[in-house]
């Protein structure tokens, strides 16, 4: 059955060759004075991206602060610090300049700084309190992964308690991404096949729901994902080929702006939140925890809709059909870890390059369930023993 959905995607897309220098026109066309501008480490200002994206700016008569610093899974000790900085200089509106982190750790600062009862932003990420409001917030995107220049989601690390928690609203969808693909061609090769990983489990995690779907989503998503992985394959013999470059950031945004959840439960997610609590202990990151997992966590569930994983086997890898769903399914899994394989992901924890302890299994399973109290998932409802074996499974 088809799922009701509603469809909001309002992020103006400025895509091509040289697009980081109209951003201060898209900032001007806002009517923002004070800019905070948000990165993280020295490549955007090795690059000379900095550079132009300050000589923009003034251009347009826009001034700005600075806050770099941002590392992958981002922290909440930077965001606090970002939201004192922006209530102290005024700040209107934040520019993120580089991947995901950066513009989670944007949107964080957005919510809190634009917070009317000054309370603690991580009240957000542990759902104790909704946000009214979020500075605005735009980007000019490295990194080819995320998506979340295109979506409502942010994702913190809290290092005082070892916890990493995403938080989802609208509020702080941003208004602009600029994007050209030229920017993620100096990325290592392991950088580029973790966030091709990432585009790919965004919509595979819409994909392998509990609920209905509608052809036409079906269609789009498949076409994504066998984009992606045609590209990524391509871009690790080729790094500077613009064409699969541009492909595969363009996939990053349309994977998780909501397009390819139209129509569905939303989702289940059950992947993201496994390794969100190896990211949490081991900073390990964030694409390659997922290929890491996700095949156990197929293996556990499977059974639940083997039409559907055999859908995806046959739609997205070009598995043949075998004498039954199962067959087909599994088949479509040992293949989807075969291509993480070929673009040099980890398809286990200890490929990762860690090993958990027995109590560091435990110490994951417990939080992960702690957050989901009414089951984790939409294929099938997982509880502290079943996160536990399919960690265990992982190894």
């Amino acid at each position: 059955m088809i799922e009701d959905f509603t469809y909001y995607a309002p992020t103006k897309v400025v895509f091509g060759r040289g697009a980081e220098n109209k951003t201060g026109e898209l900032v001007a066309e806002l009517g923002c004075k004070k800019i905070l501008l948000h990165y993280g480490g020295g490549s955007a200002g090795r690059t000379g991206l900095l550079g132009r994206i300050r000589a923009s700016l003034r251009e347009a008569g826009a001034g700005f602060v600075e806050l770099g610093g941002v590392v992958p899974n981002p922290r909440l000790s930077l965001v606090r610090e970002g939201i004192e900085l922006c209530r102290r200089e005024g700040v209107d509106f934040i520019l993120a300049v580089g991947g995901g982190s950066v513009i989670d750790s944007a949107k964080a600062i957005g919510y809190g700084a634009a917070d009317e009862e000054r309370g603690d932003v991580w009240d957000f990420y542990a759902r104790l309190r909704a946000p009214r409001a979020c500075l605005p917030v735009g980007s000019v995107l490295t990194i080819a992964a995320a998506g979340s220049e295109m979506s409502p989601s942010s994702v913190i690390t809290n290092e005082d308690t070892e916890t990493k928690r995403g938080y989802s609203n609208d509020l702080c969808r941003p208004k602009f991404a600029v994007m050209n693909p030229e920017l993620t061609m100096t990325l290592p090769a392991y950088q580029t096949a973790c966030g091709c990983t990432d585009i790919l489990m965004h919509t595979m995690e819409r994909w392998f729901g509990g609920g209905g779907s509608m052809e036409l989503t079906d269609g789009v998503a498949a076409a994504l994902m066998r984009t992606v992985i045609k590209n990524a394959k391509i871009l690790m013999a080729e790094p500077e080929n613009y064409d699969a470059r541009a492909e595969v950031m363009w996939a990053g945004s349309l994977s998780h702006n909501g397009l390819t959840g139209c129509g569905t439960d939303g989702g289940d997610w059950s992947s993201h939140q496994l390794e969100h609590e190896l990211g949490a202990l081991f900073d390990v990151a964030h694409g390659a925890g997922l290929a890491a997992v996700w095949g156990s966590w197929a293996r556990y569930v499977y059974k639940e809709n083997p039409a559907r994983f055999a859908k995806f086997a046959a739609e997205v890898l070009d598995v043949p059909r075998g004498a039954d769903d199962e067959e087909t399914a599994l088949a479509g899994i040992a293949a989807m870890e075969d291509f993480y394989r070929e673009i040099k992901m980890p398809v286990s924890i200890r490929g990762l390059g860690v090993e958990p302890t027995e109590a560091q299994i435990k110490k994951m399973s417990a939080k992960c369930a702690a957050n989901h109290p009414d089951g984790m998932g939409k294929m099938k409802k997982l509880f502290e023993d079943d996160i536990e074996r399919i960690f265990r499974a992982a190894m």
